[in-house]
């Protein structure tokens, strides 16, 4: 063996056992990856291009508003903020190298998607209709006291059952915790959001058209409003979806929603669910008439807050930054997504630039008896 040969062995031994290192730390990631990621399963999409994009002048909407709501999400720490009206896109901003496309956690906006789905299930003469105890549709609880709780009551999270424990945690069985919860209180008379409710829905759901909830999901809504494949997470591999939360999708997706959410169920001329369902989702629940069904009526959430310029406006959102703002009298969409809200988060601030930057937009009158030198300052009578 030469001298060159003796010396390079050295070398080579090192080389080996750092390719054998890297090569165990790789493994042991893509196992520490495995362990921390849960299972999930796919709702397959339309995968159709986004709504056309147009100037914000040609739907009647202030250039100048639209970029000081820009600057205010950039300023709190959001990844998008997309305005769409009329069903053109208008306004889109997005931050941390994300875009339309990129993929993100939908947080409290997956509840809605099963309130949207029941929609189409009652439109399809699956489920029987709003007011329909449940106890007609979960075999487990036909004699059960819990029966009497009606759809209506798991829209509007006022089921009255005891929320569910540790039911974020991988490797739950999420239908055997949703059955086993008791009630705590009458049904319908307390509002109390609690991942059993969207949950319960799946499940009746899954009973009531004999398919996976994913699949439904993705023949209902998912696919009939072009949106990309998404995925649902799994309580365990080839087990329970959740419906209360984290549904990985393209961000810019929702604003599909928002469209349809605006045009009563129609998605550009295709009734995916029959008119006054949305209607029915934006009634003020007995148990809170801030809130409908996974929708917010009144606002602000923030202490101190103005209110929304526009009476009418709704809101999409909850636990975590995504908001999804509609107002139907001026047929406005405005979606934000981020990671959280911040300690100066003002809710109102983003709609309310738009709405005011609206041309045709009409400020609703005082209440009568109200002092309008109270709410203008320096008004003279």
């Amino acid at each position: 063996m030469s001298l060159a040969s003796l010396r390079s062995r050295p070398a080579l031994a090192a080389a080996l056992l750092l390719a054998g290192g890297l090569a165990a730390g790789t493994l042991l990631w893509v196992g520490h990856r495995a362990l921390v990621e849960p299972p999930r399963e796919p709702v397959a999409g339309g995968n159709e291009p986004p709504a056309p994009r147009v100037a914000p002048e040609l739907e009647s909407l202030d250039p100048r508003s639209l970029e000081e709501a820009g600057r205010y999400a950039g300023l709190h720490g959001s990844q998008a903020l997309i305005v769409s009206r009329h069903d053109h896109i208008v306004f889109e901003r997005y931050w941390h190298g994300s875009g339309f496309d990129t993929v993100s956690d939908a947080q409290s906006f997956t509840p809605l998607l099963a309130a949207l789905a029941t929609g189409v299930a009652i439109s399809h003469r699956r489920i029987g209709w709003p007011d329909q105890p449940i106890g007609a549709l979960i075999a487990e609880w036909r004699d059960d006291p819990r029966g009497v709780i009606t759809v209506r009551n798991l829209l509007q999270s006022s089921s009255g059952l005891k929320p569910m424990a540790g039911a974020g945690r991988s490797g739950k069985d999420l239908t055997g915790a949703a059955l086993s919860e008791p009630l705590a209180a009458t049904p319908g008379l307390r509002r109390l959001e609690q991942p059993a409710e969207p949950q319960l829905l799946a499940l009746i759901l899954e009973r009531a058209t004999h398919e996976r909830y994913a699949s439904y999901l993705s023949e209902a809504l998912w696919r009939r409003i072009g949106a990309g494949d998404a995925w649902l997470e799994l309580d365990r591999p080839g087990g329970t979806a959740r419906a209360d939360c984290c549904m990985l999708a393209r961000q810019g997706d929702w604003i599909r929603i928002g469209e349809l959410l605006l045009r009563d169920g129609n998605y550009r001329g295709d009734e995916v669910i029959r008119p006054g369902w949305v209607a029915l989702l934006r009634t003020p629940s007995r148990a809170d008439p801030a809130f409908g069904a996974y929708v917010r009526l009144t606002g602000p959430a923030t202490p101190g807050g103005e209110g929304y310029a526009a009476r009418d406006l709704f809101v999409v959102g909850g636990a975590g930054g995504n908001r999804l703002w509609l107002v139907p009298s001026l047929q406005i969409a405005i979606l934000r997504t981020a990671a959280a809200v911040d300690a100066g988060w003002d809710e109102t601030r983003i709609p309310n630039l738009i709405i005011h930057g609206a041309r045709d937009f009409l400020p609703s009158p005082a209440p009568q008896g109200v002092d309008v030198s109270a709410l203008v300052p320096g008004h003279q009578p």
